[in-house]
Formats: C-alpha cells, sequence, structure tokens
C-alpha cells in the first residue's frame, strides 16, 4: 500500500518535522520514502507543507497531487487541501484553528483539537505530535516506536528532556483517532 500525505500549516507549527519523523519512520520501517517540502516567501508564519510517500514498492512521484491523507494545521491549508484528498482517503483537521468541517462523504475525518490538547500537556509546540498520533493512529502507515526513534535520532542531545512529553502528545492524538 503507498500512502501519499500532505502536512499543512504556516511556518511554526512543526509541518516539516512532521514530515521529517514519517520519513524516518518509514525508512526504519523498511519503506520506500519521500520527502518534498514547500515554503511560502515569509521567513516565519508564511504557509508551509510537505510532501511524503511511503509505500512497500517503488514510489514514481515526489508529490501527492491527489493525497490519501491530509494533515491540515490551519484554515488556509483546509482551503487549499481538503479538496485534493482522493475519495476514500484520509482527512485529519486541528480544530483548534479550523472551525470548518467537510461536507464530503467520500472520505474519512479525524477531528483533533490539536492546540487545547498540547496546552494541556504545558506546551504548544507539541500539537503537531497530536496531530502526528491521530495520523499513525487513523492511517496505521507507521508505528509509534518507529515514531519515536526518529524523534530520538532527530533531537539533539539538550532537547532529549522533551522525548516524553512528545510521547504522551502522540499517545493522546492516538487516542483521538480510535
Amino acid at each position: 500500500m503507498i500512502h501519499e500525505i500532505i502536512m499543512a500549516g504556516f511556518g511554526g507549527q512543526g509541518i516539516m518535522l512532521m514530515g521529517q519523523l514519517l520519513t524516518e519512520a518509514g525508512m526504519n520501517s523498511g519503506k520506500q520514502v519521500t520527502w518534498m517540502p514547500s515554503y511560502g516567501p515569509e521567513m516565519r508564519g508564511g504557509t508551509a507543507n510537505c510532501s511524503v510517500m511511503l509505500s512497500d514498492d517503488p514510489i514514481g512521484s515526489l508529490v501527492a497531487v491527489n493525497p490519501t491523507a491530509a494533515i491540515l494545521m490551519n484554515i488556509q491549508s483546509y482551503d487549499k487541501f481538503e479538496p485534493a484528498v482522493r475519495p476514500g482517503g484520509l482527512l485529519l483537521v486541528n480544530t483548534s484553528l479550523i472551525t470548518k468541517t467537510t461536507l464530503r462523504n467520500d472520505i474519512k475525518q479525524v477531528l483533533v483539537p490539536a492546540n487545547e490538547i498540547a496546552a494541556e500537556l504545558g506546551d504548544n509546540r507539541v500539537a503537531n505530535m497530536v496531530m502526528l498520533g491521530a495520523f499513525i493512529q487513523a492511517s496505521e502507515a507507521v508505528s509509534l516506536d518507529s515514531i519515536m526513534y526518529a524523534l530520538e535520532k532527530k533531537l539533539p542531545e539538550h532537547r532529549r528532556n522533551l522525548l516524553p512529553m512528545n510521547r504522551q502528545a502522540l499517545e493522546r492524538g492516538m487516542a483521538l483517532a480510535q
């Protein structure tokens, strides 16, 4: 099976980190992977999205035009990418910043109050991990352990103290998507 995922939001929401972690987790799980970042012209606060492909077979394209899943962190991303999700696909919506819900009945929608959960955990920066947890539960694309392994490799030594909070955020997202 191939997973073609778009992750989108604004700069500073950890969009690229989500993509990098999925890519690393996929590689560590023996999958073929691609990661294609896309940035707006602004330094921070501008648009940011990335496309990740995970497959057991060779991948023919770097970019997901009609993704099997979209992880959307803000309203601008929702407006742009919700229509692109292919029928039968998965739409994950950060309801902290997006008040719309899809009218489509041909996709599965998972509503995640990511910012509220991150605030409960004590750090707004883990909203992306809440969303990523919901995605890995709903899609079964990679395991929690493979994401945690990728995060351990990615975080510098002086940030390792953040691993437990990131795991909690992932687990909270997973619980919402069950």
